[in-house]
């Protein structure tokens, strides 16, 4: 896993604006991905980020980058709380419940709903896309929305251009230590 794939896929949260980014990732051998993500945990620790593999097979890893601090937050909301009972996660441990995601997530072949969450997307859209199903949405960015969609599209355009300009600053030369953002 190069670092420009991590600027690529993962700019919003490395700029320190998203809560978390999820990923494929190719793989030839599974020791040095996992030697790889080691690496790069050490060198973005002290930014506030951590990257963990959710699943893996056949030459493909789900990896997640996300700020721990930023998703304790999100994971608190009421309406997240909520959600999360629903689905069946114990509530007040962000560490016991990525847990449970990452069960869930090696456990059935579909993305849990809830994902949403673990992802930073406003708790009213992840409520709408479960009792709504994905057909009735306002609009569809990142994620579906059917909450504010003035925000959300907001929200979409600015990770939009903080993808733009991270991978122009990487290209011009820039580390990936100096293009994250402590947190």
């Amino acid at each position: 896993m190069s670092d420009d794939y991590l600027i690529r896929n993962c700019a919003p949260t490395l700029a320190g604006i998203k809560t978390a980014n999820l990923f494929t990732c190719p793989f030839d051998s599974q020791q040095e991905l996992v030697q790889a993500i080691r690496q790069m945990n050490t060198r973005l620790k002290g930014k506030g980020l951590r990257l963990l593999p959710l699943r893996m097979s056949r030459g493909k890893a789900l990896i997640y980058l996300y700020r721990p601090q930023k998703l304790a937050e999100d994971l608190s909301d009421s309406l997240a709380v909520r959600l999360l009972q629903q689905q069946g996660y114990m509530p007040g441990s962000c560490q016991k419940s990525l847990v449970q995601l990452v069960r869930k997530l090696r456990c059935q072949e579909d993305f849990p709903h809830e994902i949403g969450l673990f992802l930073g997307y406003p708790p009213e859209d992840v409520h709408g896309f479960i009792t709504q199903g994905p057909g009735c949405c306002k609009c569809t960015g990142c994620w579906k929305v059917y909450g504010d969609e003035d925000a959300a599209r907001k929200k979409f355009a600015q990770y939009k251009k903080c993808t733009q300009i991270y991978c122009r600053l990487w290209a011009e030369g820039d580390d990936i230590e100096r293009l994250t953002v402590a947190g």
